[in-house]
């Protein structure tokens, strides 16, 4: 029989070795191979992001093509601008954002520190327990703590999230931004010679805040009023909450200032006199014009009264309509109810805030104009 004898102690397979040896070298050189790939994919997805963003127009590109477009058409743009249209247009439009702009930014200032400084369980303090008296307490609360529209409705939601009422929520939301003292000033400023528009506003927007306040504690449903959630400053710092705040409402309400003003310019200086002569002559007509342009020009309330007071074809019950719709019922409003408190109260709530605000500015009108 035939004995194997072990090797010795110490030494190994010679075949193993070189097995192991190529196994090692077959690793390394496959992840050197992945390596190479993954480069190669990075660097070409890299080049194709670079190539795409290229293609698409920058901000510097644009301006660059504006210019350089007016340069080329400058004598035809000089001319359209000097046509007497275009000089009463822009008169207008600049008369009204620079008499506007100085109480937008004061407003959109002080809403801000009432959002960040001014703590929600404030209210919820203040404020007395049952509804009924709640409402009227919190609507009157919007002539002393100036909000715009921008503001109004996450403090709203903030209230509700600490147990405030919602028809009391619903009151303050309304009154804020119609009736603090930055918008009361400014329509003082923009009609010097009808102070009894002030008036006239601050008494039909404290009645339909109230009312809507009311109509919500008698008819809505729990179901039709989602939870708000949680605020997007909370968690921040205050300063970082104030100017986050204040950067987000002046784009906003900046924005649409001008398109407020480039409205009232167009309806001041190209629309056919007597388009505007016919929707005035007719009381009823005159207001609802004048409401439902409130609606889709969505002009932030520090500045609406401005735009109101150069309309001077229609009365000025037709314009009241216009200053008490616009801070309440408005296109962007409408898209912020309905992202706090869901599309099922918004689909409600602002159709009976449009309709009870246009009776209410017109009988307003008939009485104090």
């Amino acid at each position: 029989m035939a004995i194997t004898q072990p090797p010795p102690h110490g030494t190994t397979e010679p075949d193993d070795g070189r097995e192991e040896g190529k196994a090692y070298e077959e690793e390394k050189a496959r992840a050197h191979d992945e390596a190479e790939t993954h480069d190669e994919a990075k660097a070409h997805d890299e080049a194709e992001t670079h190539d795409e963003a290229s293609r698409h127009l920058t901000s510097p590109l644009l301006l660059t093509l504006v210019l350089l477009t007016a340069m080329l058409f400058q004598d035809p743009v000089r001319r359209a601008l000097t046509a007497p249209v275009m000089q009463s247009w822009m008169t207008v439009f600049v008369a009204v954002v620079l008499q506007a702009l100085p109480f937008l930014v004061l407003g959109v200032l002080l809403s801000a520190a009432i959002a960040v400084f001014i703590p929600p369980s404030f209210f919820a303090r203040a404020l007395p327990r049952r509804p009924a008296l709640a409402v009227p307490v919190a609507g009157a609360a919007g002539a002393v703590l100036p909000g715009c529209e921008c503001a109004s409705v996450p403090v709203a939601g903030a209230l509700v999230r600490r147990g405030v009422a919602p028809a009391a929520a619903l009151a303050f939301l309304l009154s804020a931004p119609a009736i603090n003292p930055v918008v009361l000033t400014a329509t003082a400023v923009a009609f010097p010679g009808d102070p009894e528009m002030v008036a006239a506003r601050f008494v039909a927007s404290l009645l339909v805040a109230c009312a809507m306040g009311w109509l919500w504690q008698r008819l809505g449903r729990t179901d039709w009023l989602r939870p708000p959630s949680r605020s997007s400053y909370e968690g921040q710092s205050r300063g970082a909450a104030f100017w986050g705040s204040v950067r987000h409402d002046v784009m906003h309400a900046g924005g649409y200032l001008v398109v407020g003003a480039t409205a009232a310019a167009t309806l001041k200086a190209v629309v056919p006199a007597e388009w505007l002569r016919a929707a005035a002559d007719s009381p009823v007509l005159s207001v609802l014009v004048l409401a439902v342009l409130a609606v889709l020009l969505s002009i932030c309330s520090e500045a609406d009264a401005f735009v109101a007071a150069s309309l001077t074809q229609f009365s000025l019950t037709a314009r009241l309509a216009f200053l008490v719709v616009g801070p309440m019922v408005d296109l962007k409003l409408f898209a912020m109810q309905t992202g706090t408190f869901g599309r099922a109260f918004a689909l409600r709530f602002t159709p009976a805030t449009f309709a009870l605000a246009v009776v209410v500015s017109a009988l307003t009108g008939a009485v104090l104009l």
